[in-house]
């Protein structure tokens, strides 16, 4: 598979959203429509029919704004849903048995903390991407070790698409992308909010002045397919 559309703004859903099937589809089309650019749904303790169901509305979703679509932590759901592929983390399944599962051409992630070590090994094992963090304090993980933003220069040896991931503001998000990441991850401080559309804006905003291109003009059509 191509990694060249592992870049820009990334969403993780949150456990707010995740009570009503319209307060998630809503909040996550308003994120679309500010130009989040890849999705990972990350349901925690979820019912597992509703999980499935959830994920497969998103997975719709997705399709229509060629948005790049992630399951968090389980390759069967991922299967099952038919999204482009699963982020996973320490204590998950190996990168090996989810890439037998899913296939070649699915993307896996792996969270690897502040470890150039755990990267390694995620490259070892086939990573399509390696995120980092926590790089500021976290609401959502505020117990993650602390990541230094030198970690996305010293991992830019690996070749891989790197994303930052814990407390990243539309402040300090440019800082991270500056600091050598392709991807923003980004969850409370964008779906915690009443107009979540101009959150992702500003975030926006930041990427494309840490950058020399606005991200919105990033085409996905690669990684489409059919759910």
């Amino acid at each position: 598979m191509t990694n060249s559309g592992l870049t820009g703004l990334y969403a993780i859903t949150s456990a707010r959203q995740l009570h009503s099937d319209f307060s998630l589809l809503s909040s996550t089309q308003a994120a679309f429509e500010g130009g989040v650019q890849i999705l990972q749904y990350r349901a925690k303790d979820q019912d597992a029919s509703r999980a499935l169901r959830q994920a497969r509305l998103l997975a719709r979703l997705c399709r229509e704004y060629h948005v790049i679509f992630l399951i968090n932590d389980d390759p069967y759901l991922a299967k099952a849903c038919d999204a482009h592929g699963v982020h996973l983390g320490q204590q998950d399944c190996s990168i090996t048995q989810a890439r037998q599962l899913l296939g070649p051409h699915a993307i896996i992630g792996q969270t690897c903390h502040a470890s150039l070590d755990l990267a390694q090994r995620a490259l070892d094992q086939g990573a399509d991407y390696l995120a980092f963090g926590r790089c500021f304090p976290s609401q959502t993980k505020p117990e993650a070790p602390p990541a230094s933003l030198d970690i996305f220069q010293q991992a830019a040896r690996f070749g891989l698409p790197m994303v930052g991931i814990g407390g990243i503001t539309p402040a300090t998000a440019g800082e991270v992308v500056r600091a050598g990441a392709q991807m923003i991850a980004v969850c409370d401080s964008l779906f915690n909010t009443a107009q979540p559309q101009q959150v992702a804006q500003q975030y926006q905003h930041a990427l494309q002045e840490a950058n020399s291109f606005p991200f919105n003009e990033v085409q996905h059509d690669s990684l489409s397919r059919t759910f």
